[in-house]
């Protein structure tokens, strides 16, 4: 997309690269100077408003946190909690909430129909019911920090993107946290990374469904959530429809803008990644097999076995786990984790392993459990 097909206020102008915009569209014409098309369209953007959507289920730890987070972003017009039958007291909460302040909305959402993920049905149900020209779609468990609404538009007016997402900065509290998330997120920016998911010329698409922002046009465009309605990655999945779609997307970390932690227990964080982390290191038993292979420390976990007959591959074993150590404490700071989290090598091999092992054998059973609910999936091949 290019700079001149920003805007969806009063006159739609996001349109895919190389397709006519429709009728009422500003578009660049031989007869219109490009510059007055680019303050034209920048006005109608900067008069463009949010509408966030958060499905929830069983969320009452974190929705305050979230609502007020949203409630100081002046760029939301309005919020639509989607309770996805929650059996908690996420409904009390938020209908506390809609009481103090008309921009919060709450749905039910009815239940799951045949053949969808229970979330993708519950932010489907918010967006028939946003009125603004953006749709923002984030988890319960995030916080918005200030600005982080405006960076967000501003990113997509500059760009000309149609869908912008922050992949929130993670809070991390107990051990279990710090070894896993960091190792996982620096996994994800090697199958991910920023600048391949927002160069046009690459396929390669991500987003982060803790911060989603897509234009209405492109979210229509692309079949909104009843076009994923049973992926369990429909955040990955949007991003890509949108970009094969020829839409520009901007993915970027959220640091200073948000934050997330992700999960307050060992259960539920191994449930979470369980359900995701074999998807999303690619889904065949070809990236699984390749993955768990370049992760374990083969040979000097080898090497400190031998050590028990022979002392001095103790210290060869040692030493070259040493150098991956410091070669995971290089990769934690490019991706804004403090170096200290190195401590946690050992044990982050050993859960993310574990965890990329479950989450295998679950997909190849063609059925997850998530928050009480079963979910089908795909079933993932065997392995040769």
């Amino acid at each position: 997309m290019s700079k001149e097909n920003i805007g969806d206020g009063v006159a739609s102008g996001i349109t895919p690269n190389g397709r006519s915009a429709p009728a009422g569209t500003l578009t660049v014409s031989s007869a219109i100077v490009p510059s007055a098309i680019d303050d034209a369209t920048r006005a109608l953007a900067a008069l463009e408003r949010i509408s966030a959507i958060i499905p929830a289920r069983d969320e009452e730890s974190s929705i305050a946190a979230c609502l007020d987070s949203l409630l100081a972003q002046p760029d939301v017009l309005e919020i639509i909690v989607v309770d996805d039958q929650s059996s908690d007291r996420t409904a009390e909460i938020v209908r506390q909430r809609t009481a103090a302040d008309p921009r919060i909305k709450l749905l039910e959402s009815g239940g799951v129909p045949q053949g969808w993920v229970g979330k993708n049905h519950a932010a489907a149900e918010g967006a028939k019911s946003a009125t603004q020209a953006w749709l923002l779609f984030m988890d319960a468990d995030a916080e918005l920090l200030p600005n982080a609404c405006a960076r967000a538009r501003e990113i997509a007016n500059e760009s000309g993107a149609g869908l912008v997402s922050f992949s929130p900065e993670q809070i991390t509290v107990k051990w279990y946290e710090k070894a896993l998330i960091p190792f996982i997120y620096c996994r994800l920016a090697r199958r991910f990374s920023y600048a391949d998911v927002n160069n046009p010329k690459s396929r390669v698409a991500a987003a982060n469904g803790q911060f989603l922002m897509i234009h209405r046009s492109v979210y229509d465009a692309i079949g909104g959530h009843a076009s994923v309605a049973g992926n369990v990655l429909e955040d990955v999945a949007i991003a890509q429809r949108a970009k094969d779609a020829g839409y520009a997307i901007r993915f970027g970390s959220g640091a200073g803008l948000v934050r997330a932690r992700m999960y307050r227990s060992f259960a539920a964080m191994w449930q979470g990644w369980k359900k995701n982390l074999y998807r999303l290191m690619g889904g065949t038993p070809v990236n699984f097999r390749d993955e768990i292979s370049s992760i374990i420390p083969v040979i000097p976990f080898l090497l400190i076995l031998f050590g028990l007959r022979y002392p001095l591959a103790i210290f060869a074993g040692v030493l070259l786990l040493l150098v991956r150590q410091l070669s995971y404490g290089a990769e934690l700071t490019r991706n804004q984790y403090p170096f200290r989290l190195i401590i946690y090598y050992v044990p982050a091999v050993l859960l993310y392993a574990g965890v990329l092992m479950a989450s295998y054998r679950a997909h190849a059973k063609g059925k997850l459990v998530w928050k009480g609910r079963e979910v089908a999936v795909d079933p993932a091949g065997k392995l040769g």
